[in-house]
């Protein structure tokens, strides 16, 4: 549809040119992003049985690879349900290093309300992106269909089983009957060869 080869590469574009510039200039955001890190550290070595990087800065780099891989493959329109899903990841921790305006006063808290209004939108809208299946059904949906179709298949072929088996049974049936009238007959003509 052509609204999504316009709409993705617009909503790619604020995440591959700031990360790109994360990439190659980290600076002040390194000082936003440590009290998140150290958070996040903290928490992630005592539930986690391997260590995980300490260094601000090489997470604001991580991040900023991230969006710069993801937005670029989210504007092409490549694995475009993933990269939106890892676009959405990498704005929280954006927003919440970079946008604390509960912590600021006057205009500069405004100016971080803003952005971070901003920020929530975008994460909304990458979002509805996540779940979009472009008209093809989820694969939440295939499964299902598999299933019943497999369902289906198994419940007709234990049918077919179960009226070969009546006809084995039958006939079985038949020709047990057949043979008690043969050995009843052959024992009627050995008696009256007996007797005679």
């Amino acid at each position: 549809m052509l609204v999504r080869r316009i709409a993705r590469p617009m909503l790619a574009a604020p995440f591959v040119v700031l990360g790109f510039q994360a990439l190659k200039n980290p600076g002040g955001r390194v000082e936003m992003a440590r009290p998140i890190v150290e958070k996040v550290t903290e928490v992630a070595d005592k539930q986690l049985p391997v260590q995980v990087p300490k260094d601000p800065e090489q997470w604001v780099r991580i991040n900023a690879g991230v969006q710069v891989g993801a937005g670029a493959l989210f504007g092409l329109g490549r694995l475009p349900r993933l990269s939106a899903l890892l676009l959405t990841g990498s704005v929280v921790p954006t927003t919440l290093a970079g946008h604390r305006f509960w912590e600021k006063e006057g205009a500069d808290r405004q100016q971080q309300l803003i952005h971070f209004l901003k920020n929530l939108g975008l994460a909304g809208a990458l979002l509805i992106a996540a779940v979009d299946t472009e008209g093809k059904p989820s694969v939440g949906w295939r499964a299902r269909r598999a299933a019943h179709r497999a369902t289906e298949a198994t419940e007709k072929q234990l049918a077919k089983a179960q009226k070969k088996a009546e006809r084995v049974q039958k006939k079985a049936a038949k020709q047990a009957k057949q043979a008690r009238k043969e050995a009843k007959k052959q024992a009627k003509s050995a008696k009256k060869k007996v007797t005679s």
